[in-house]
């Protein structure tokens, strides 16, 4: 049974045990911090983004709902007791890094692709006081209602999220004295299937390893007939 196996692995084409991405080289470093001036918070990651949303009225189907939104909704035409706020008080930002690669800067396009945002809880310690008579911590970040249980229409949520990059491995490439996403990563060209003829033998589509895993497999299952016949 193992000099069968054995056997098996060595019909496999090179690489389909497994391949394996390559290692990760020099990886973008951040500069400076970045700090939500209105706040006070920050991260030493590679960028940061506030997020503000506003319990408002939504029109549904069989009537209006209150649901919480990142972005103004229109109540024009709803009823006077389920209009909306007309001002957006806090907007929405987003902040970037200074990042560099061996000394030479980063493109904020390519950290901005690459990267993932997560939502964190930074420190409230240093919340300047106006806003801290106004907001209060809830979950994650910070609400403006009064009771967090039962918000009202006009009500804030404040959240905050990180940008993090993943190591990279051969993305960027240098090009005017700063690292830029490279045109492979940034825009792959669509490769367009090869056209197969009505029954046409589909063992043509097959790729190779798929075709070594299955003579694999009948070569194993002969070896074991065999030895059960014996017996």
């Amino acid at each position: 049974m193992r000099h069968a196996l054995l056997l098996a692995a060595a019909l496999l084409p090179a690489g389909t045990l497994g391949a394996q991405a390559p290692p990760p080289g020099p990886q973008p470093r951040v500069e400076a911090p970045v700090r939500d001036p209105d706040f006070r918070v920050g991260t030493d990651a590679f960028g940061l983004e506030r997020v503000v949303e506003m319990l408002q009225w939504r029109a549904i189907r069989h009537g209006y709902e209150r649901a919480w939104s990142r972005s103004p909704i229109d109540s024009r035409g709803f009823p006077p007791d389920r209009q909306n706020p007309a001002e957006w008080p806090l907007p929405n930002r987003r902040w970037l890094a200074p990042a560099t690669l061996d000394g030479r800067p980063v493109d904020p396009a390519a950290i901005l692709a690459l990267g993932e945002w997560r939502q964190f809880r930074p420190g409230f310690s240093r919340l300047p006081a106006n806003l801290a008579a106004t907001f209060q911590p809830e979950g994650d970040g910070l609400g403006s209602a009064d009771d967090p249980l039962a918000p009202r229409v006009g009500d804030l949520r404040v959240r905050w999220r990180e940008l993090v990059l993943p190591p990279l491995r051969g993305e960027l490439e240098l090009r005017g004295g700063m690292w830029r996403l490279k045109a492979q990563v940034a825009d792959p060209a669509p490769v367009a299937p090869a056209p197969v003829a009505a029954g046409a033998d589909d063992r043509r589509g097959w790729s190779p390893w798929l075709l070594g895993a299955f003579g694999g497999a009948l070569l194993i299952g002969w070896v074991l007939l065999r030895r059960r016949r014996r017996r």
